[in-house]
């Protein structure tokens, strides 16, 4: 997350990991879904940082109800918070969001926070509660996290009223929720070695690499509906990247000069997109990309909002992945689809019974 110290939810998910050593439990994943075990790159990365759209204004928490829950109330400081938690980039716009995902992170952060209200009332229902030691050692962590006890108690007015017992209560409920979690979600979900081997063995197409290259990448961003005088800008300026990178010899000096000029979200990494498939590319790149050789750079490419210069790096042909590389990927991907599985269950089994009002 952002600047500052955490929630006491969110620090409690993380402290409950640590005092379970050797357990499995993955209520990261539950927030934030499943991750592929091999990731993808989206070629709209190959374009312009600078294309994102961000709402106009900050969002503002108020206090106002958003849902009811079985009669709680969440209200939108509880729902900006999520919000932050799925999107913590907002926090570098000033609590501003990209205004094309703006309702889907509202959406999947309602969801998230009703699930949560409905995990604590079921757990009350059980007669899970934290006991006294186990809640001393967890405020005490909790405070251990801030640099000063200024800062604590900034904290402690900011989200508690200055109440030492709302701060409790919100460590206790984060507790409670984790708990019942674990046995519900992340102990079920654990997936042998035996189990992984066997889905390796029978799916031998799903661990076939295809033909890759290892490149980085120089962007000069295009505007939408360009007049002739920004596309005769971007391409200016686009020539006269692809001179400076002429003159660099190596990968070292290709990569500060796109962290210095590139204008796509690669450049923090020294535009380097490691290796690549075609599939993965935008077409007119993928063309050029896989008729280089190694240390070659790259003619200037128009794709669909931007000027590209690429740099290979190396090549792979198309192979079989082995057991022994993608074994421990494949344990975590398996075992995220289980607690996806167990999760939606047990969300729409407490829906089944619950009354939800969202205002």
């Amino acid at each position: 997350m952002g600047g500052g110290p955490r929630s006491p939810l969110f620090f409690q998910k993380v402290l409950v990991v640590n005092e379970l050593i050797g357990r499995l439990y993955f209520w990261v994943v539950i927030l934030i879904g499943i991750m592929p075990a091999r990731a993808q790159v989206d070629p709209s990365l190959l374009t312009p940082m600078a294309k994102t759209s961000f709402r106009s204004s900050a969002l503002i928490a108020t206090g106002k109800p958003v849902a009811r829950v079985n009669g709680a109330v969440l209200t939108d400081h509880d729902l900006l918070r999520e919000m932050l938690s799925i999107f913590p980039y907002a926090r570098q716009h000033g609590g501003k969001f990209p205004e094309a995902m703006e309702a889907d992170i509202r959406r999947g952060a309602l969801s998230t926070i009703e699930f949560e209200e409905l995990v604590f009332q079921e757990a009350g229902r059980r007669g899970m509660n934290v006991s006294s030691s186990r809640m001393n050692h967890a405020i005490k962590a909790f405070r251990d996290q801030f640099g000063s006890e200024a800062e604590f108690r900034a904290y402690l007015k900011e989200e508690c009223g200055n109440s030492m017992t709302k701060l409790r209560a919100k460590v206790r409920r984060s507790i409670m929720i984790d708990d019942l979690l674990l046995s519900d979600v992340g102990q079920k979900a654990i997936v042998t070695d035996e189990q992984v081997l066997t889905f390796y063995q029978k799916n031998p197409a799903r661990f076939l690499s295809p033909e890759s290259v290892s490149l980085q990448t120089i962007s000069i961003g295009i505007p939408d509906k360009p007049t002739s005088q920004q596309e005769a800008s971007a391409r200016q300026r686009a020539e006269d990247a692809l001179r400076q990178s002429r003159k660099t010899k190596n990968y070292e000096e290709f990569g500060m000069l796109a962290e210095k000029i590139s204008e796509d979200d690669w450049r923090v990494m020294m535009g380097d997109h490691q290796f690549v498939t075609r599939e993965q590319m935008p077409p007119e790149a993928a063309k050029a990309a896989f008729s280089m050789k190694p240390d070659q750079i790259s003619e200037l490419i128009r794709t669909e909002n931007s000027w590209c210069i690429l740099r290979v790096n190396g090549r792979q042909d198309a192979h079989q992945v082995t057991y022994e590389q993608v074994k421990d990927s494949l344990k975590k991907e398996l075992q995220a689809n289980r607690v996806e599985t167990l999760r939606q269950a047990l969300h729409q089994q407490l829906r089944k019974t619950a009354k939800i009002e969202e205002l």
